[in-house]
C-alpha cells in the first residue's frame, strides 16, 4: 500500500482548513485517511505559530514506514528538517500554448511580408524615376 503525508481540506466556503494526514495513496482527497497529524490554516498571518503545526515524532515515525509527503507538505517538514524540499523547475510553465504560437508565427509571417512589400516598391522607385528624368531632358 502507497502512503501519502498530505492535506484533507475542511472548513467552508472560501475558509479552507487543511488537516495534514497520512493516507492511502488511492483514497480520496478529503476521504478516508489513516492518521491525523497536523494541521494547516492558511488563513492566518505567516508568521503566526498556529498556521501550521504537526506532531513531528509521528510524522518521522511515517516517513521512515515509507510515507510519501506530497509538494506543500513537503514544503512545511522542511522547515522542521525532517525532509529535504527543492523548488520545482517547471521551464515550460512560462511558455505560451499551441494556438498563441501558431498567432505568434502568423504574426511574423506577416510583418515579414510587410516589410518584403515596403523593401521592394522602395528598391523600384529609382529605377522609374531615372528613366524619367531621362524624358524630362
Amino acid at each position: 500500500m502507497a502512503l501519502k503525508i498530505r492535506l484533507a481540506r475542511g472548513g467552508s466556503k472560501k475558509r479552507p482548513y487543511y488537516s495534514v494526514v497520512v493516507a492511502d495513496a488511492r483514497a480520496p482527497r478529503d476521504g478516508r485517511f489513516i492518521e491525523k497529524i497536523g494541521a494547516y490554516n492558511p488563513l492566518l498571518a505567516k508568521d503566526d505559530e498556529k498556521r501550521f503545526h504537526i506532531d513531528a515524532e509521528r510524522a518521522k515515525h511515517w516517513l521512515s514506514k515509507g510515507a510519501q509527503p506530497t509538494d506543500r507538505v513537503a514544503r512545511f517538514l522542511s522547515t522542521l528538517d525532517l525532509v529535504k524540499w527543492e523548488r520545482g523547475n517547471n521551464p515550460n510553465k512560462g511558455k505560451p500554448g499551441k494556438k498563441a504560437q501558431e498567432r505568434m508565427e502568423e504574426l511574423k509571417a506577416k510583418a515579414e511580408e510587410a516589410k518584403a512589400a515596403a523593401e521592394a516598391p522602395a528598391e523600384e522607385a529609382p529605377a522609374e524615376e531615372a528613366p524619367a528624368e531621362e524624358k524630362s531632358e
